[in-house]
């Protein structure tokens, strides 16, 4: 076996003289090496072989150009590739099927598609052979041009040349965008009628398509019918599932895989790991580092990352902390994971701190890079560092601010109280503001009870997402706060008339590697009689410890009995309490804001039970220890 290691231009040339000696002038020698060398990924050396070859004066013929050819398109090197492709004319060996879909490939994949549609075009050959066509349909998939795949598909057809399911496996990658899903479930009929939906490779490939569409269902439908998963199948579904939001449907699936001893692999990871930090499930992310320690996988820095945003989310900085420290090389994925972490939790010192250690270390900040510090820097309150933060974005590093920029800076103006200046930002953007820009604005009017402001976010913001139900009840309850009740009215009506369901507030606890769910005024767990007899001892604690108190500071009765029913984080809070010891740090996650009622009750009962709550939000974090609490409540609630 040729190790890469060990691979040099001298040895390669002792090598060469060695064959010279003994095979000089027949090809196939040389033949066997490139396709020896490119089959073991060395690529370089592969082209130097090639010149090699040239400098003895051989010629190479119709089975060496697939190999030189396939090193200048993995290496992207296209000028080297034209050489090639004016090697094959002088050599007569165009018209070869093998050669022709050699370059159309080549040209594809170093981004000159039109290049390749040209040579395909010229070739009457090329048009009459289902390899040329893959060939092409591959590269308009791989450039990003849909459009044009279909449009040969269907030229493909009319044709009379027979596709196959490597004609399949370039095409439907293409349909991984919803609005050519109808395509793409053609192609799935297609399949069925010619037998084709029997390659597993085919079926993976509808089944990642139907996912990345967003239809869910149709995804699982395909997966349950596979009569023998393989990791691809487990890995495409899972992926569909964390990329669609649906953390708990990626647990469990992940138990199911373990069940039928598919071993996971990074891919696996990732998506779980995704859908722990989501739904706070730590001891899961946990028991999957354990096993990456005793796996074969090596350090990789995708997964490490993974861990790091994990834990920050789950609530354990310390741990991601160590994780970050303990990584031979940090890249801006890494940085930006601690950035965002520390952000989330208020402590945007440390996190302009990180941040300014990233920049020493020589790493450049992107996009995503600002994304976080902008957003640390609204938390924590940090509005002028936010603001020269932005400023210094296109000025120092090139990088044009985008909406999601714009919606951080919205955001911290926002928090300010300086809502005048947030509209005329909005104004003066570079580019079109998106319903997330809109929507900092409504939060803002929010915390300060502009209702004027309020309504032009709201005008705005709907009709960019005409179906987010959180812009109706912010609105509703901004006018509810006003004692607005015609404004409320006309938020229900609208609601109603657009059948917009309030999507209801859950909260998330962790027991032992199980994650218990709550909704507000659940009373399906097993434990409920307990949980709502703990919450009523914790009322009359609190009670008893406000009393005193003018104004009196909690009314707990008065205000725990809602059209809803209690909050999901307060029984998420007395679950966690009855099922932990003493000390113990309760870690609530809730999919909506905290209202403040909540806030002041876990602010309370963290002084009367002598325990750290920490509760993360659709938000941010909020801990709560001894009856502090690290953030006051901010007014950006949307009821349950």
């Amino acid at each position: 076996m040729i190790k890469r290691s060990v691979i040099s231009p001298t040895k390669i040339l002792e090598f060469e003289s060695s064959a010279q000696l003994t095979c000089r002038n027949y090809s196939n020698s040389w033949n066997t090496q490139l396709r020896e060398l490119a089959k073991l990924g060395l690529f370089k050396e592969g082209l130097e072989l090639y010149r090699q070859m040239l400098r003895f004066g051989d010629s190479p013929n119709p089975f060496t150009f697939p190999f030189a050819l396939k090193s200048c398109a993995s290496l992207s090197i296209p000028i080297s590739g034209s050489q090639l492709h004016c090697h094959v004319i002088k050599t007569g060996c165009e018209p070869e099927p093998f050669v022709q879909t050699s370059l159309i490939s080549m040209y594809s994949k170093c981004s000159l598609i039109d290049n390749a549609r040209q040579l395909f075009d010229e070739s009457p050959q090329s048009r009459k052979l289902a390899v040329c066509y893959n060939a092409l349909l591959a590269g308009y998939t791989h450039n990003s041009q849909p459009s044009k795949a279909m449009s040969l598909f269907n030229q493909m057809c009319f044709s009379g040349v027979p596709f196959n399911s490597i004609t399949m496996l370039g095409l439907i990658p293409a349909c991984t965008l919803p609005a050519h899903i109808r395509f793409g479930m053609s192609l799935h009929g297609c399949n069925v009628k010619c037998g084709l939906d029997s390659d597993l490779s085919v079926v993976n490939c509808l089944l990642t398509m139907y996912v990345r569409c967003g239809l869910i269902d149709f995804g699982r439908k395909l997966f349950d019918e596979i009569p023998k998963k393989g990791l691809i199948s487990w890995n495409a579904m899972i992926s569909g599932y964390a990329q669609n939001g649906l953390a708990s449907q990626v647990l469990d699936l992940y138990g199911k895989m373990e069940s039928s001893e598919v071993e996971p692999d990074p891919v696996t990871f990732v998506g779980v790991l995704s859908s722990c930090a989501h739904l706070g499930a730590q001891r899961i992310g946990h028991d999957i580092e354990k096993r990456m320690a005793c796996s074969s996988f090596g350090v990789n820095s995708f997964l490490t990352n993974a861990l790091i945003n994990m834990y920050a989310r789950c609530g354990n900085l310390g741990r991601a902390w160590k994780l970050f420290d303990e990584m031979p090389e940090k890249n801006i994925v890494s940085w930006t994971a601690m950035i965002a972490g520390y952000g989330m939790h208020g402590h945007g010192e440390i996190a302009l701190q990180l941040f300014s250690e990233m920049k020493l270390t020589g790493i450049q900040p992107d996009g995503a890079a600002f994304v976080s510090v902008l957003s640390a820097c609204s938390h924590a309150g940090l509005t002028d560092k936010g603001l020269e933060y932005f400023s210094e974005m296109e000025r120092k590093y090139g990088i044009r601010p985008g909406p999601e920029h714009y919606a951080c800076l919205v955001d911290l103006l926002g928090r300010a109280g300086r809502l005048k200046e947030a509209k005329e930002l909005i104004d003066s953007m570079s580019v079109k503001p998106d319903g997330a820009v809109w929507g900092a604005l409504l939060g803002a009017c929010k915390i300060h009870g502009d209702v004027k402001l309020a309504e032009l976010a709201f005008e705005r913001v709907i009709e960019l997402e005409p179906t987010n139900v959180g812009y109706y009840v912010l609105l509703s309850n901004i006018y509810s706060d006003a004692d607005n009740m015609e404004g409320v009215a006309k938020i229900r009506v609208m609601m109603r008339g657009r059948k917009l369901r309030k999507e209801p507030g859950c909260s998330y606890v962790e027991l032992k590697g199980k994650v218990h769910l709550f909704v507000a005024g659940d009373r399906n767990h097993p434990q409920t009689d307990k949980i709502y007899e703990m919450l009523n001892r914790l009322e009359d604690l609190m009670e008893e410890m406000c009393a005193s108190t003018k104004p009196k500071t909690y009314d707990g009765r008065r205000k725990k009995e809602t059209v809803a029913g209690v909050h999901s984080e307060k029984l998420a809070i007395a679950f966690g309490l009855l099922n932990t010891i003493a000390g113990t740090e309760i870690l609530v996650i809730k999919n909506l804001r905290v209202c403040g009622d909540c806030h002041l009750f876990m602010k309370l009962v963290s002084k009367v039970v002598n325990r750290e709550i920490v509760v993360r939000d659709a938000s941010r974090f909020h801990h709560f220890k001894d009856g502090d609490g690290v953030y006051a409540y901010t007014g950006l609630a949307f009821a349950e």
